[in-house]
């Protein structure tokens, strides 16, 4: 199954027209403000959450705009933001706590900071990453967060990145599942704070959880979401398979596999397909399937290990 065919079905998504400049009220006790930063990264933009009424929660402020805070706070104008959750560090998901706190003084909640590792060959992969936010409140797998009615479960779901964190209402069966699972398209893994073994990992989890609809960052909400999950591991499953094929024919570098494995990739995304490209090669080096005779790095050359 292709990812636009996983997308495109109509059993998984149900959509929903995106506004800018709006608090929308998409689902009971669930509130979404959409940033106006569209990208091929980002579909529409970030969308933040806003969870209960009267003493709310925030999930993912967003980009440090603060023209989205401003109209975020103005929105919600007679209530009170008690609690400010961050899925993970990226720049599109956290920066806008610092503005949001800077009005409302609540605290803010993360699995922890974004990790911390040394680069590869002068690669460090960091682009477009948070390292400065440092949450107040560090919560863990399985732990609650209280905000006025509201009981929200923290799960961890590292991949991704190792700090990401979706958010339950185990109540109502919603997940917020940040940059997890996204309603448009598939995550970027990308080494060494990303990794294919934990992501696949943990989209199986979600497998034996109980929710109803997902309520992604970027895109619609997902409405049947372990079809749509099982429908991912199978993506990611089969471009694995794809690679050992490449690399059956003859020793390859990351370079030589884009096209051949997306034949007809935005150009905008290239970087993000070679180092997605890489996670699954550590997978597939983790297991002894493939090895590199060099320092595993982006520019190395791959090969499969003869049986």
């Amino acid at each position: 199954t292709s990812v636009s065919q996983i997308m495109e079905h109509p059993s998984f998504l149900t959509h929903h027209d995106f506004k800018y400049g709006i608090l929308e009220e998409v689902g009971p006790g669930i509130r979404r403000l959409t940033a106006r930063n569209p990208s091929a990264f980002t579909f529409h933009g970030t969308g933040t959450y806003v969870i209960g009424e009267g003493d709310v929660a925030v999930i993912d402020p967003g980009p440090e705009d603060s023209t989205h805070i401003n109209m975020l706070v103005e929105s919600l104008q007679g209530e009170t933001i008690t609690r400010i959750l961050v899925t993970h560090c990226h720049m599109d998901h956290s920066p806008g706590a610092r503005l949001l706190q800077k009005l409302t003084d609540a605290p803010t909640y993360g699995f922890g900071p974004h990790g911390t590792h040394q680069s590869i060959n002068g690669d460090s992969g960091e682009e477009g990453v948070d390292v400065s936010f440092r949450p107040d409140v560090k919560v863990k797998d399985g732990e609650t967060i209280r905000a006025g009615i509201a009981e929200i479960e923290c799960v961890h779901t590292p991949g991704h990145t190792s700090n990401h964190m979706c958010f339950a209402l185990p109540k109502t069966g919603d997940l917020f599942t940040g940059d997890h699972v996204m309603g448009w398209s598939t995550s970027v893994v990308i080494p060494p704070y990303g990794n294919m073994s934990d992501y696949i990992n943990s989209l199986e989890k979600l497998l034996i959880r109980s929710d109803h609809c997902y309520w992604p960052t970027h895109g619609p909400p997902i409405g049947d979401p372990k079809i749509f999950v099982r429908s991912l591991i199978a993506h990611r499953l089969q471009r694995i398979k794809d690679i050992v094929a490449l690399l059956e024919l003859k020793p390859l570098s990351i370079s030589e596999m884009v096209k051949p494995l997306y034949p007809q990739i935005d150009s905008r995304l290239i970087g993000a397909a070679s180092r997605s490209i890489f996670a699954s090669l550590i997978y597939l080096i983790d297991r002894k399937i493939i090895a590199c005779d060099s320092a595993v790095s982006l520019q190395s050359i791959f090969r499969t290990i003869e049986s």
